[in-house]
């Protein structure tokens, strides 16, 4: 059987919808199940859904909850996601983020900014998820990846030296978007979503011990297409995302040659569905809906199906239709 190692970048709420689509869609296609990644690195939206899939989780019930219509699932993951809580710790934001962030202007003028909401419901919809397992952390190698604020460095909770925490509160700290979600403290560290660094870190993955078969990279905020009516700001994003990704992609085939790499992501068609506001819940289901229908064609595609039949395919099919183990830290500057 292949060794295979599963990325999922960040990409808000229709992020998560976006990889319940894919890794539903790849396992109905293949047979192969996600919790039997060698390796899993998921980045903000993509950590709340590695730990899910990390756990056997992955299924309808921990998208959709206990709900009757459209309506009342987004209500619902809006009430479950988004908790307010009042505006606090501007004086730390001045120093840590507000005046570097004036000498070296970026994103990172944001960070630990004061923001409407806490991670805690985040954090809760883990746990509702998965019980227990969210209290400590996976067997197998699982990694989650955060931005601390003060040293300004991507953090990777589940590797060797890496902070000790539960997955629940990595995974709370992976997604902590800035402006939207205030920064969530772990031992006296302030983290948050991974994405300031890079939407996908697929890098993570040569921290495994040996090379790994294939490598299949679900990425939301890295679409090399614009939809009709773009906003301008999405395409920015994008491009983020996308340069980050080829320049990971890139150094895991200088290391790794054999491996076979994969990437999902969306089309026009989910585009539509996904933006142009990635945070929003009444766009959640829609962007699961359309997903769904758009791996047929990828997953069916010419250069994607032969892979996944020698890797995941253990009998003849179709092509679709319808003790703790850690991985080694990967220096980023090389």
């Amino acid at each position: 059987m292949s060794h295979v190692g599963l990325v999922l970048g960040g990409g808000g709420i229709t992020g998560a919808s976006f990889h319940f689509g894919a890794l539903l869609a790849l396992r109905m296609a293949t047979g192969w199940d996600p919790a039997e990644a060698e390796v899993v690195v998921g980045t903000s939206s993509g950590a709340a859904v590695a730990a899910i899939s990390r756990s056997g989780r992955l299924d309808l019930e921990a998208l959709v909850d206990n709900v009757d219509s459209d309506a009342d699932f987004a209500a619902a993951l809006g009430e479950r996601i988004y908790r307010r809580v009042p505006f606090r710790g501007v004086g730390r934001w001045i120093r840590h983020g507000l005046l570097p962030g004036v000498r070296r202007p970026g994103v990172r003028l944001v960070l630990g900014a004061p923001a409407p909401y806490s991670t805690d419901g985040i954090a809760d919809w883990v746990r509702r998820a998965l019980g227990p397992a969210a209290d400590s952390w996976p067997d197998r190698p699982t990694t989650v990846v955060a931005y601390e604020i003060e040293s300004r460095r991507r953090v990777a909770f589940g590797t060797v030296g890496s902070p000790d925490t539960d997955l629940a509160t990595a995974v709370a700290a992976s997604a902590a978007v800035p402006m939207v979600f205030n920064p969530v403290t772990i031992h006296g560290k302030r983290y948050v979503d991974g994405g300031v660094a890079s939407g996908t870190s697929v890098d993570l993955v040569l921290g495994h011990d040996e090379p790994l078969d294939l490598v299949i990279v679900s990425a939301p905020m890295a679409a090399t297409r614009r939809r009709k009516r773009a906003r301008f700001y999405e395409g920015a994003f994008d491009h983020f995302g996308d340069s980050a990704l080829t320049a990971e992609l890139d150094a895991v085939r200088t290391a790794w040659p054999g491996t076979d790499l994969i990437v999902l992501r969306p089309d026009e068609g989910v585009l539509e569905a996904t933006r142009p506001n990635p945070l929003s819940p009444a766009a959640a289901l829609p962007a699961f809906l359309r997903t769904l229908r758009s791996m047929r064609t990828i997953l069916g595609s010419d250069n994607v199906w032969p892979v996944l039949e020698r890797h995941l395919v253990r009998t003849q099919r179709r092509p679709p239709f319808g003790r703790r183990s850690r991985i080694r830290p990967v220096d980023p500057t090389g």
